[in-house]
């Protein structure tokens, strides 16, 4: 194995989220509140499997553990089931997880673990069906539903739910998705809404702190679970009385950065510090060849060595995510 991945913070990079879409067919007012527009209206060059595979190689060779499958919706490529089993079957990798919407996982969440997806994580803003619609735009809330029941049937023992928190829209949801959890094997996920860059009218009206949720489960027992090397950046809750767990992933947190093991690569391969970086750094000139594989991680890691210590949403700087509202891992 290569040198581990390490920034000059002391940080060791163990879990690469690898984007391989931008396309969604959603319409999230948080995220495409008028639906994935390509640029310039041109067919999208996302990065082809043996790409993917060189990626993953060079990333699993210095010490990455874990891949999270992400988009726009990542099930809308058709090679989506072989990218997971190219992703699993690189050496070193240990646990493969997606971030979906859910909507065609009753049909294919089988074959996707037979595949090799080892970790799940579903994106629901309300469970009331009209509440759904109007955040995501689409009346998809029973496909979803009867998805993470078939993917639980399946024999993924936990399926993770992420929830964007929204002032007067679904934050008065907290106690709906305690009953819902407390017989189920769900890690649901509350994630703030975050102040990005076309966002702001939105931000203002709706966004809600995760402290007030955080202060509910600790004066009702909940207990801080500790967290893993290649664990997303949630604070995750759990209580004797509830198969269920509770995630609350709050950016504007302080030190949320301190414990940062995540890197990425955009579905253009672009290599990408910071989720609110403002650049990325092509890699895709370096993923055409197996030979490659050495220079790829000698510029990875020369990218490593510029890293700052923390983002700068604080100050309403969002850098690459003009659209996105949510972190989930």
């Amino acid at each position: 194995m290569a040198k581990q991945f390490e920034d000059n913070f002391n940080r060791k990079f163990y879990y690469l989220r690898l984007s391989i879409t931008d396309v969604c067919n959603f319409k999230c007012t948080y995220c495409l509140p008028d639906g994935y527009r390509p640029e310039n209206g041109k067919r999208e060059s996302f990065l082809e499997l043996d790409e993917i595979k060189r990626t993953v190689s060079a990333f699993a060779r210095c010490g990455t553990s874990k891949v999270r499958i992400t988009g726009g919706e990542p099930s809308l490529r058709k090679d989506f089931t072989e990218i997971i089993r190219t992703v699993a079957s690189q050496p070193g990798i240990t646990k493969v997880a997606t971030t979906t919407n859910g909507y065609r996982m009753e049909k294919h969440v089988a074959e996707w673990r037979e595949a090799g997806l080892t970790d799940i994580n579903v994106s629901v803003d309300s469970l009331n069906p009209n509440m759904f619609y109007q955040i995501t735009g689409e009346n998809k809330f029973a496909d979803v539903m009867a998805g993470i029941d078939k993917a639980i049937e399946v024999g993924f023992k936990q399926v993770k739910v992420n929830t964007v928190l929204l002032k007067d829209l679904n934050s008065t949801e907290l106690p709906l998705f305690l009953k819902w959890i407390q017989t189920r094997p769900i890690q649901l996920r509350f994630i703030e809404l975050m102040q990005t860059g076309e966002m702001n009218d939105l931000f203002k009206n709706h966004h809600q702190s995760g402290v007030s949720i955080r202060n509910h489960l600790i004066a009702n027992n909940w207990i801080l679970k500790p967290r893993g090397e290649s664990d997303g950046p949630a604070q995750v809750f759990t209580h004797p009385d509830y198969m269920g767990e509770i995630g609350l992933i709050m950016p504007y947190e302080k030190d949320f950065c301190q414990s940062c093991n995540r890197l990425r690569v955009s579905a253009k391969g672009k290599l990408h510090m910071c989720l609110f970086g403002d650049y990325g750094v092509d890699l895709r000139e370096l993923l055409q060849e197996d030979t490659q594989q050495d220079e790829l991680i000698q510029r990875i890691q020369t990218q490593l060595d510029n890293k700052a210590e923390g983002h700068f949403l604080h100050d309403g700087h969002a850098g690459m995510t003009p659209h996105l509202a949510s972190i989930g891992g």
